[in-house]
């Protein structure tokens, strides 16, 4: 099941860290591979130095990150910050997602990342 555009930026304020809600990460499309979302511009925050985020399904059940792998190929340029998070498989117990991030209106990739993250509870 996924979930629709307003679950889940109600989701990302409701059950994310506050350091994530201050981002203002907003989900914009879901399709049955995964989802976009936008990172606004913020002076606060530094582009490119470890933000790397997956939102995986419309369960948003507990979990914790297994392995992390982040690549970042190259800077981006202070400005809101387009995420393509793919669901790679989403288990009974575990969950795979590839994250994508590019400049607002680029095609050049900037960063990826592949993560794995354990369910911890059914």
């Amino acid at each position: 099941m996924t979930a629709s555009v307003e679950q889940a930026n109600g989701y990302l304020t409701q059950f994310f860290a506050p350091w994530i809600v201050e981002m203002g990460l907003e989900a914009r499309a879901f399709d049955d591979g995964g989802g976009d979302f936008a990172l606004p511009e913020n002076p606060r925050l530094v582009h490119g130095g470890g933000i790397t985020l997956a939102v995986l399904n419309g369960r948003f059940r507990l979990c914790t990150t297994v392995d992390l792998t982040t690549h970042f190929i190259r800077p981006l340029k202070p400005g809101e910050i387009d995420v393509r998070v793919d669901v790679l498989s989403n288990g009974k117990r575990m969950a795979y997602a590839r994250v994508e991030m590019r400049a607002k209106g680029e095609s050049r990739i900037a960063v990826t990342a592949t993560a794995a993250f354990a369910y911890l509870e059914d």
